[in-house]
């Protein structure tokens, strides 16, 4: 491994967890009464619909705060309640919410500066938000260990495009069969860079095992960016 691109979300930092929590905090903040209980149910069964369309996920989520704001709009239009102001306040509460609960992974710190140590170059590869997504590389100290960042937002095209990968790679100078990209999406951390040639990481920190259905294969699958450390040298 002469370099590891990696993954932010749910490989670096932790985004998904307390995330129900924080809707349902949002929505009873900010809901009248009568209506919270409701409007979180509509909520969840949105938010699942909302995200499992491909083509929607890719124009939504470089405009995460819109996109919860739609997510509130579309639950409060299946209940049938028309209420002025209330899915840009709920999707700001629960914006502000989310930022203050994301922690780095425990692991994060101690296994980025373990590649540092042994010489292996370092790109941060990341879909999503330009201004959230670098708020979180500045506000946990990440940018000092990246040679290279590369946000969707900012680039303008993010994974599972081919260019996102070869302009990485070109940037650290480096070829592909000798770089590894890690993190937690299978089709964007594994399958797309294994098309390529770099050698595919899964990191499952759930432990819950690849899916039945699908016939993506990772060159490894580790729970931990520790145990990545342990397996690149």
């Amino acid at each position: 491994m002469r370099a590891l691109l990696l993954d932010l979300d749910d490989t670096l930092l932790d985004y998904s967890g307390g995330v129900d929590a924080d809707w349902e905090a949002a929505v009873a903040a900010c809901a009248p009464a009568g209506l919270d209980h409701r409007l979180l149910t509509a909520i969840a069964e949105t938010r699942r619909w909302f995200w499992d369309d491909p083509e929607r996920h890719r124009r939504e989520r470089v405009n995460m705060l819109g996109a919860w704001q739609h997510i509130v709009e579309f639950a409060l239009r299946h209940l049938g309640v028309e209420a002025d102001g209330l899915a840009p306040a709920i999707a700001r509460n629960f914006a502000s919410r989310r930022r203050e609960a994301m922690r780095l992974f425990p692991d994060a710190v101690e296994s980025l500066e373990h590649f540092r140590r042994r010489g292996v170059s370092l790109a941060l590869v990341t879909n999503g938000d330009a201004s959230l997504q670098r708020d979180k590389v500045e506000r946990h100290g990440l940018a000092r260990f990246f040679d290279v960042i590369l946000i969707e937002g900012e680039f303008g095209v993010g994974k599972p495009e081919e260019i996102v990968y070869r302009h990485v790679l070109q940037a650290l100078d480096t070829a592909p069969e000798e770089a590894w990209m890690a993190g937690d999406h299978l089709e964007f951390d594994v399958d797309a860079p294994q098309r390529l040639g770099l050698h595919g990481v899964w990191i499952d920190r759930g432990g819950h095992g690849l899916p039945a259905t699908t016939r993506i294969r990772p060159q490894r699958i580790v729970r931990s960016l520790r145990e990545l450390t342990e397996a690149g040298g």
